[in-house]
C-alpha cells in the first residue's frame, strides 16, 4: 500500500513564529481532523522529526502532516468497474458517471454504485481511502460527479460547493416547448408529505432557484442549458415540472418515457477552484448516446 495522504508546506517569513495550531488552522485543518491526527495514526512534522501543535514554527522549516490511514466504510465492497477519469490527481478526481450507476449504494441498489466502484479503483491502485463523493447525481441522471481522495479534501471542497464555488451545468430535453429563451425558476422545494423520495414545490420548503436557456427546438421537447444556484434533492426535474415542462423519461415528475426511458438529464460542465493550488479547473462531458439519438430526430 502507499504511504497515507500528507500535505507539506515550507515555512516563509510571514509563517514564522507561528505555533503549528493557529498555523493548520488557516490552512482549513479543522480540531476533529488535529485530533484524528493525533490519536488516530497520524504524524505532525518538522524537517522530518516528530512535535505537537505547539511547536513554533521558523522560516525555512518543512512541516508535513501526516493523516491517518483510511479505512473504506464499513459494509463498502470495491468492486472492478471501469470508470471514465477525465481527471485525476494525488487530491482528487473528477469522473463521467454513466446512467443507471447509483452515486452511493442503497437498499434497492446495494452494489454496483459508483461509491463500489472507487473503492475498487482505490484497492487497485493501492490507496488507503473511502469514497468522498462531493457532487452527487441521481441513479438515472449522467454526467461529470467531482471526488476527493481523503475526508480533508472533501471538507476543503465542500466548503467551497456551500459558498458557490463549484459551479455544474446541466443538459436536459424538456417535454413541449418552453415559452421564453431563457428564464428562471426561484420556487422553495422540500420532501412530499406522503412519500419519501419524491420532492415538490412548496411554502414550506428549501429557498432554490434554476437558472435555463433555450439550446434548440424539436417538435415533442425542448433542448435546455440549466444552471443550478442551490443544491436541492431533483431541483432540476421539481422546477421543470412545476413550469409545466418535465423531462423525458421523468416518469416520477410527470415525464413521458415513450422516447426515453430515464429522465433526459446530463451534468456536463464542472467548474471548481483546486483546494490547494487555487487553480480554476474546467471539465466537460458530451451528452451520453442515449441522449445524442434523441437530439438527432
Amino acid at each position: 500500500m502507499k504511504s497515507s495522504f500528507q500535505l507539506q508546506w515550507e515555512v516563509n517569513k510571514l509563517q514564522a513564529g507561528q505555533i503549528i495550531k493557529e498555523f493548520l488552522k488557516k490552512e482549513e485543518i479543522s480540531r476533529i481532523a488535529l485530533t484524528d491526527i493525533k490519536f488516530g495514526g497520524g504524524k505532525i512534522l518538522v524537517n522530518g522529526m516528530e512535535v505537537n501543535v505547539r511547536y513554533m514554527l521558523n522560516e525555512g522549516e518543512v512541516l508535513t502532516v501526516i493523516f491517518p490511514p483510511e479505512n473504506p466504510s464499513e459494509g463498502m465492497a470495491g468492486e472492478k468497474i471501469p470508470l471514465e477519469i477525465l481527471f485525476e490527481d494525488q487530491f482528487l478526481l473528477v469522473v463521467n458517471k454513466p446512467a443507471g450507476m447509483s452515486t452511493i449504494p442503497s437498499r434497492e441498489h446495494p452494489t454496483g454504485s459508483l461509491a463500489n466502484a472507487l473503492v475498487g479503483y482505490y484497492e487497485e491502485i493501492g490507496i488507503r481511502a473511502t469514497s468522498h463523493i462531493v457532487t452527487r447525481l441521481d441513479r438515472d441522471t449522467s454526467g461529470i460527479v467531482l471526488v476527493a481522495k481523503h475526508r480533508h479534501v472533501h471538507h476543503l471542497l465542500s466548503k467551497q460547493q456551500q459558498n458557490g464555488n463549484v459551479k455544474r451545468t446541466y443538459e436536459a430535453f424538456a417535454q413541449g416547448s418552453l415559452k421564453l429563451e431563457k428564464g428562471s425558476i426561484e420556487e422553495p422545494i422540500g420532501r412530499k408529505t406522503d412519500s419519501i423520495i419524491e420532492r415538490e414545490v412548496r411554502s414550506d420548503g428549501q429557498y432554490a432557484c434554476t437558472h435555463y436557456k433555450v439550446l434548440k427546438r424539436y417538435n415533442e421537447f425542448t433542448h435546455v442549458e440549466l444552471q443550478l444556484m442551490t443544491g436541492r434533492t431533483h431541483q432540476i426535474r421539481v422546477h421543470m415540472s412545476f413550469i409545466g415542462h418535465p423531462l423525458l423519461g421523468d416518469d416520477l415528475y410527470g415525464g413521458s418515457r415513450t422516447l426515453l426511458r430515464r429522465q433526459a438529464l446530463h451534468c456536463k460542465k464542472i467548474h471548481f477552484l483546486h483546494p490547494f493550488s487555487g487553480e480554476e479547473m474546467n471539465f466537460t462531458a458530451s451528452l451520453p448516446l442515449d441522449m445524442l439519438e434523441i437530439g438527432k430526430g
